[in-house]
């Protein structure tokens, strides 16, 4: 295996995964050696290493999980083929029953009565697995190997079964990547935007509403600057707000489609003896708005926003902070036009895009999803809008990767996949093309010709739900917003007891000029209250003593710990108008 050849290093996801796939294979190896009595259940690679289910009749503490390393380090240095064979079903079945393997009896059993039962063998340890796997343990760099946690696993995902516990781990050929990617599992940690949200007073979880945020004041500031500044931007790019119910009938569900397809994931209610739904997406609320009044073709292409807050169903064990919710506000858009406009509004919505995650310091990878085996209408109709989309990116100077038979069965979409700080990649915004909901909802327009036709139409979302991008900008700036969109942009620290009206007049004539200031006069040291202000995130301190009084200044400090020195009101509300307005990242 040639170091230059790309095809058996980490740049290639295959080998990686092959890689991670023979690593949960000395995982159970070094496991059985150890512990003999372990049963084995199943050991895939992930999208981050991998992790082997396991039937153990003691907990895997982390002094066993050193010790399992440890065993697999010596199993990739004693350099083990891995041989790969085949056995009759009756053979299969006997070879795992005389080791003592339930699980893997049951998985065989499973099987298809044609398929192939391929097993992989090193040294002393043989696995059911259909492979592929790198040729030795060898390959494997044993210092480049960690066990990362072990949680409870019910065995094939069934909550009436037994309970397993799951190693994970994750490896890597170089030592040096491996404690890249533990550093910035670390740093991630510290990110988090949980911990960051209660630490910094942004929003709570409660158990009365599980799945249902709690924005508190400094969140709501910082939400509404966030809502602000969409406004702002849509403006300018010519859409219109509206904004919908959020119970509708049955009836409308129906027509959507929703309450065939969707239902298990809708909330629903009586009202009147007539079956109501609590809206999971605003595009039904959107076609009532578009009927509700004739349009020409002059009135086309119509941008219509809106920012609608929706309630789906998740599992409680998939609530994950604001990332996965059962309540969100999506930042919907819905653009009617015409078939030949179709082109220059998708490139429209690419321009707000990237204006909008540039702020961010937000860099995206663009994913065009094309027609589903389950799709609705013409192919030729899906042929052309395919063929649509990559044409108007790729005018822009757009590269895109192509995620074959994956579009919405109503339309083929792109998908802009964001990378934060720490190089994670958060799917948000999303151009969908839809040629059916305007046929289901009979929308039309009047033609130049005076005759009526059928309008397409396209979904899309930037932020995609205001609470998730919260989230995801929490981590990516670590809680440190830019100064436009901190919830407190400054805060006045007193030196002095003498100083305490000073700074209630330094934060009251920044309040006036539209800033967010607020005063720390508590009786305690300064150096005290300078910590606190940056463990807060808080841009700018300012610090006032005996002598800003006397001289009218304010001692200005940055959170980075950079002292900017003395300077007037005036001068520092310049500075922070002038980073507010430009938005800029600091």
């Amino acid at each position: 295996m040639a170091e230059e050849n790309k095809e058996y290093t980490f740049e290639n996801p295959e080998y990686r995964k092959t890689y991670w796939h023979t690593c949960s294979h000395v995982l159970a190896q070094a496991v059985k050696r150890l512990y003999p009595e372990v049963k084995l259940a199943i050991g895939p690679a992930i999208e981050e290493g991998f992790y082997y289910d396991m039937d153990s009749p003691f907990p895997f503490t982390p002094e066993i999980l050193e010790k399992i390393e440890g065993e697999m380090r010596k199993i990739c240095k004693e350099k083990l083929k891995l041989e790969r064979f085949e056995l009759p079903r009756a053979e299969a079945l006997q070879f795992m029953e005389e080791k003592g393997e339930p699980y893997k009896v049951e998985l065989i059993n499973d099987l298809p009565a044609d398929a192939v039962i391929s097993f992989y063998r090193q040294g002393e340890f043989t696995d059911l697995c259909a492979g592929p796997h790198v040729d030795s343990t060898g390959r494997i760099k044993g210092n480049g190997i960690k066990l990362t946690a072990c949680n409870a696993a019910y065995w094939r995902g069934d909550s009436s079964r037994q309970t397993l516990q799951r190693i994970y781990g994750v490896a890597f050929p170089k030592k040096e990547e491996l404690d890249a990617y533990l550093a910035r599992i670390e740093e991630a940690k510290k990110r988090d935007h949980r911990k960051l949200g209660k630490e910094l007073g942004l929003f709570t979880l409660m158990d009365e509403g599980p799945g249902f945020p709690f924005f508190l004041p400094k969140g709501m500031v910082l939400r509404n600057t966030l809502i602000d500044y969409w406004r702002q931007v849509h403006k300018r790019y010519g859409y219109v707000e509206i904004s919908t119910p959020m119970i509708l009938n049955r009836k409308l569900w129906e027509r959507s489609g929703h309450w065939d397809h969707y239902k298990q994931n809708m909330y629903t209610t009586v009202i009147d003896e007539e079956d109501f739904a609590i809206k999971p997406m605003n595009c039904p609320g959107g076609m009532l708005v578009y009927k509700s009044e004739p349009h020409s073709y002059r009135d086309l292409p119509l941008r219509v926003g809106e920012l609608g807050l929706v309630h789906r169903h998740e599992l409680s064990g998939a609530l994950h902070g604001l990332f996965r919710v059962r309540c969100f506000t999506q930042d919907d858009a819905h653009i009617f036009m015409t078939w030949d406009q179709m082109k220059g509004e998708i490139k429209n919505v690419v321009k707000l895009f990237d204006e909008v995650y540039s702020v961010f310091g937000l860099s995206y990878e663009i994913e065009l999803s094309t027609m589903p085996e389950d799709h609705m209408g013409d192919e030729k109709d899906w042929n052309f809008a395919q063929e649509t989309l990559k044409e108007a990116i790729t005018e822009m100077g757009k590269t895109y990767v192509v995620n074959e038979g994956d579009g919405a069965f109503y339309g083929p979409k792109l998908d802009f996949h964001l990378a934060d700080s720490l190089g994670r990649t958060w799917q948000c915004g999303t151009i969908q093309l839809d040629m059916q909901l305007p046929e289901r909802f009979e929308l039309e327009y009047v033609g130049e010709d005076g005759a009526k036709h059928r309008p397409v139409m396209i979904h899309r979302v930037v932020l995609g739900s205001i609470e998730r991008f919260i989230g995801v900008i929490t981590e990516h700036f670590a809680g440190a917003f830019p100064a436009w969109l901190s919830p407190v942009q400054a805060k006045v620290l007193t030196v002095t007891g003498r100083a305490d009206d000073y700074a209630k007049e330094i934060a009251a004539a920044l309040d006036a000029r539209g800033f967010r200031p607020e005063v720390d006069d508590r009786n305690e040291k300064i150096g005290k209250k300078i910590r606190e202000a940056q463990l807060q995130k808080i841009p700018y301190m300012l610090v006032v003593g005996d002598r800003d009084i006397e001289n009218k200044t304010v001692s200005v400090r940055h959170r980075s710990g950079e002292d900017l020195g003395a300077m007037s009101l005036d001068a520092f509300a310049a500075l922070l108008k002038e980073e507010v307005d430009s938005r800029e990242i600091k």
